[in-house]
């Protein structure tokens, strides 16, 4: 599975933006997405997910404030980013897994190539 996030960008302090996860087809329909984020010398964070089945769960920093939301007909996952902080600030990266989702970014298989998020005024 081939994955392109786009959407990322500079943004002031209370923003939103909307960052997109474009797939390529899919060999099945049970297919986890999710969403990671990594800031300059820190770990890979979850931020994130949708099951194939449309449950979300959400990384306790973003909570109240990011919302995923997925088109099963053309394999795109959403990461709607309200009232951003400057710690938001970070290189976003869509994933994808078979099966049941998952908040461990080593579980994931496929991987897209990253879009930079920067909250700055």
């Amino acid at each position: 599975v081939q994955l392109q996030a786009s959407g990322g960008g500079l943004v002031q302090p209370g923003g939103s933006l909307r960052l997109s996860c474009a797939a390529s087809t899919f060999t099945s329909d049970y297919y986890a997405r999710g969403w990671f984020r990594q800031a300059p010398g820190k770990e890979r964070e979850f931020v994130a997910l949708i099951t194939w089945s449309g449950a979300t769960y959400y990384g306790d920093s973003v909570k109240g404030r990011f919302t995923i939301s997925r088109n099963n007909a053309n394999n795109t996952v959403t990461l709607q980013m309200n009232s951003l902080k400057p710690e938001d600030t970070a290189v976003y990266y869509c994933a994808a897994k078979e099966g049941l989702g998952a908040t461990i970014s080593t579980l994931y298989r496929d991987w897209g190539q990253g879009t930079l998020v920067t909250v700055s005024s």
